[in-house]
């Protein structure tokens, strides 16, 4: 059913973690811990063993990953699926943003005004709770969980979650309104965000700190210094400025394809300083610092491009 948008509400993500998949035929049956409407990423990601990691990115069954209250455009919707645009996710897949399918139990409809016109609350921490009125848990939910404000009390924000208003630490969160979001990092801000996430697991289209996947990985650190890069790999190797490879800097991102860097892109990682990388390599393996030398990344190496701006810090 095509859907006819209010000009006064808007469609957000209800889960911690909402997955976003090819096609309403894409799940598994193995899947079903990712699909309802009180879904746990970590309790998916407990049944899946590395074949069925491997299976979600060869058989093309995932395209993405959205967090509790992004927002999405909904452009049609059954009582099972619903077919949408992330236009926080630019990709050359569609001018509006990243298309896909997520669940139709995972969205909810807000009022855009409450939504869209306050002070957030962004987690800084990999995981925090969002709590409720007894300040017990309700959800596990990633960093850059971004929940509006509603007031803040003492070592608690109150926030506004779809399903209505919870509790969040204040330890655990930065309160930013629409101007802090123009204070933007550099490129040693970008790689002390990513050291954050050594030792977390690869995971296909991940963009939570459940797991995320190459282009996940540079997208998210660069989100948290409030860039917005395209999703994928290839698109991001098609924008900022682009930089010579003798002339890196920590930050950077570096591309690689196959045919010794002369076929299809099908890698990104940072530039970490001292021909090192930090990357998110591939289902199997974890987010690691390597040396470049004398690897197959070295011999792939076929682009850089940087996103961060000379001069910027953050605060």
């Amino acid at each position: 059913m095509a859907y006819t948008k209010s000009t006064n509400t808007i469609w957000v993500v209800r889960v911690p973690v909402a997955t976003v998949w090819t096609s309403p035929d894409s799940p598994r049956e193995i899947d079903e811990k990712g699909l309802s409407a009180s879904a746990s990423i970590k309790d998916w990601l407990k049944v899946l063993n590395i074949e069925n990691k491997r299976a979600l990115c060869d058989d093309n069954l995932v395209q993405s990953q959205l967090l509790l209250g992004e927002e999405v455009l909904l452009e049609e919707r059954t009582d099972s699926w619903a077919k949408v645009i992330v236009p926080t996710q630019p990709s050359s897949k569609d001018a509006r943003g990243y298309p896909g399918y997520v669940p139709a139990n995972q969205i909810v409809e807000v009022t855009s005004e409450e939504w869209t016109e306050k002070k957030k609350a962004v987690v800084q921490r990999k995981h925090t709770a969002l709590l409720d009125e007894e300040k017990n848990p309700v959800m596990e939910v990633s960093y850059l969980t971004a929940l509006p404000v509603v007031e803040k009390q003492g070592a608690f924000v109150r926030v506004l979650s779809p399903d209505g208003e919870g509790f969040v630490s204040s330890a655990d969160v930065s309160i930013l309104s629409p101007s802090d979001q123009k204070t933007k990092g550099n490129g040693e801000d970008l790689i002390r965000a990513g050291e954050s996430f050594l030792g977390l697991p690869y995971f296909w289209g991940g963009m939570s700190a459940y797991g995320y996947d190459c282009s996940g990985f540079a997208y998210n650190m660069h989100k948290a210094f409030h860039y917005q890069i395209p999703r994928d790999a290839s698109d991001q190797a098609r924008g900022g400025k682009e930089i010579p490879l003798d002339q890196v800097q920590p930050g950077d991102l570096l591309f690689f394809a196959y045919e010794e860097g002369k076929g299809r892109i099908h890698h990104v990682g940072f530039y970490y300083g001292n021909g090192k990388m930090i990357h998110s390599p591939n289902v199997g393996k974890s987010i690691e610092i390597i040396d470049l030398a004398g690897t197959v990344y070295e011999k792939e190496q076929c682009a850089a491009r940087r996103y961060w701006q000379e001069g910027e810090k953050s605060s």
